[in-house]
This record gives C-alpha cells, structure tokens and sequence, in this order.
C-alpha cells in the first residue's frame, strides 16, 4: 500500500475491490460501480471490471438506458432534478451488472475528467473499441473506494487516438437548464475540455503510456467485483460536499 498524507484515505492494494459512487453537490448518491484496482499511483488511481460487475443506477435511469428512448433520458434527468430540491425526496437505486465491454478507467486526483478504454471482450477476439473521456467531479476518496459525478458530456476518440467527437451536448444542455450542473461545474468542465483536446494529439496523461493500456488483459485470476453493502444502504446520502 502507497503511503498517504495525514487524514487522508490510504491508497490501494492492486487488486482490491472499490467502490466509484456518482455523488451529487447535495450529497445524494446517484449511482454505484464496483471495480478492481489495477494500480494506485500519485498520477491516477487505475480500476477496471468486465461483464457481471455489480452496480447500482437510479430505477428510472437505469430503464432508460435498457430502452433506449431518448424521451425516457429526458424524464431521468428530470425525476433527478427534482429530487434534488426536495428534502424528503426519494430515489430508488436499482440492482444492475456493468455489460458487454470490459472497462478500464484512468483517474487523476484532481481532474475533472477521466479516462476510460473500452474493450470488445468477445466475438473476433478481445480488442479496444474506443477510449471515452468522462467528464465528471475530481475525486473523493472514501474507505471504500472513490467519489465523483458523472457531468453528463463526454468525448468519443478512436483507438489510434487520431479523430474524436463530441457526445451527449443535448443532454448537457438540459442538465445545465434544469440546474443538475451548476455555473460553477459547467465552468469547470469548460475548462476540462480544452485541457483534454490537447491530450491525444500530445500523447500525455493516460495516452502517454496508450499502447500498453489498449493491450493490456484483463487479470484471469481476479473474480468478479461485488458491491459490499446491501442495496437498502446505498440509499443513504453521502457527506455534503460531493
């Protein structure tokens, strides 16, 4: 284990099951991904999971995404600003399993991003399909694992790091509408963009070391990550300040 400075949470063992939790600036958990730590240095904390990683996603989301309606997205974010202006608001996490991609995700401390390697794990052979910069809070560490929020917009670059796109700029702008993103967020996440756009073209932060992370395998001997708390107990809020 990396040694850490006074009061802070200590650093991960390689291997070791965490928790990410989506925690909103009121203090409401929005979501839960159970990962594996693959490394755990002071330049990023590196997790993944494959298909059959527990989580835990708000109900009406969750059956959002299963759908695939656009108009049922818009009702999610609705529902979630809502309850974030109610006191006594109620919203039900939902069980769920990560699908389809194995997942490895790159994390910087203080940045308001991530970077995420999405691989094909089946059919024509495991293969990297995309790399998907998540824009989102800098992180929280918790005893558990780490805090952040999902910020809504992302940025889509191929494998050879050469064209990327914007993703999701509608439902960024009906977050930011409807108050779930705040001027302050939204000025950081401006600021993240531009400091993003230069990084695969320079090959820097998480691309520095691209071609290892796209041909990394996935570890044969970890199992499957399982949350370690029972759904009632996600429903909790967090400390303010999320």
């Amino acid at each position: 284990m990396r040694p850490a400075g006074e009061g802070a949470v200590p650093g991960f063992e390689t291997g070791q099951t965490l928790v990410r939790r989506d925690v909103n600036r009121t203090g409401r958990v929005w979501s839960e991904q159970a990962l594996r730590v693959v490394a755990d240095t002071g330049e990023a904390l590196v997790s993944a999971c494959a298909p059959g990683a527990e989580a835990r996603r708000p109900a009406l989301y969750a059956n959002a995404r299963d759908g695939g309606e656009r108009s049922v997205r818009t009702e999610a974010f609705e529902a979630m600003a809502m309850a974030m202006t109610m006191a006594t608001g109620e919203w039900e996490l939902a069980d769920a399993v990560w699908q389809e991609t194995d997942l490895l995700l790159w994390k910087p401390p203080a940045a308001w991003f991530s970077v995420n390697a999405f691989f094909v794990p089946r059919g024509e052979g495991r293969r990297l399909r995309n790399w998907y910069v998540n824009f989102e809070h800098p992180t929280r560490r918790t005893e558990a694992g780490f805090d952040t929020f999902d910020l809504a917009v992302d940025l889509v670059v191929t494998p050879d790091l050469t064209r990327w796109e914007w993703k999701d700029e509608d439902e960024y702008a009906r977050v930011r509408r409807i108050g779930i993103v705040s001027d302050t967020e939204h000025r950081a996440v401006d600021a993240a963009r531009a400091q993003v756009l230069a990084v695969p073209a320079a090959r820097a932060g998480a691309f520095a070391q691209a071609a290892r992370w796209a041909g990394r395998r996935r570890e044969p001997s970890w199992p499957t990550p399982r949350l370690p708390w029972p759904t009632a107990a996600a429903e909790r809020a967090a400390p303010q300040g999320g």
